[in-house]
């Protein structure tokens, strides 16, 4: 059985083209646009993943990984933060909040991929 990732992308293009990767990868992909339509796949779908996005429309990656992070049933959930966001505050903000990894726009699709091995295994 694939394990399943929750993919927390507003720009379309890079949640296609990193969807398709995650698949080709034998990865399950569920994909989100916006910070409230991940929370309610999280409880859904109940993904063994998510890759978050921090700069989402309706409710920000930050407050999702929060929210994640903090709830007994999903706190367990590995979350890879996925950002443009590069600030030192900003990172230690979403660490502080649980998150178990963070990759800067542009990313290296094959570190990504051995992050997401390492955090699934």
């Amino acid at each position: 059985m694939s394990k399943k990732i929750l993919l927390v992308e507003d720009e379309q293009d890079i949640a296609e083209v990193l969807a398709v990767r995650l698949e080709i990868n034998g990865y399950d992909v569920a994909l989100a646009k916006d910070g409230e339509e991940a929370l309610a796949k999280v409880k859904k779908d109940k993904p063994d993943l998510i890759i978050l996005d921090l700069m989402l429309p309706k409710i920000n990656g930050f407050e999702v990984c929060r929210m994640v992070k903090f709830d007994d049933a999903t706190k367990h959930l590995p979350v890879i933060v996925l950002s443009a966001l590069h600030q030192q505050h900003e990172r230690e903000k979403v660490q502080s909040y649980g998150a178990d990894a963070y990759f800067i726009k542009p990313f290296d699709l094959n570190l990504l991929l051995v992050k997401i091995k390492e955090l699934l295994s």
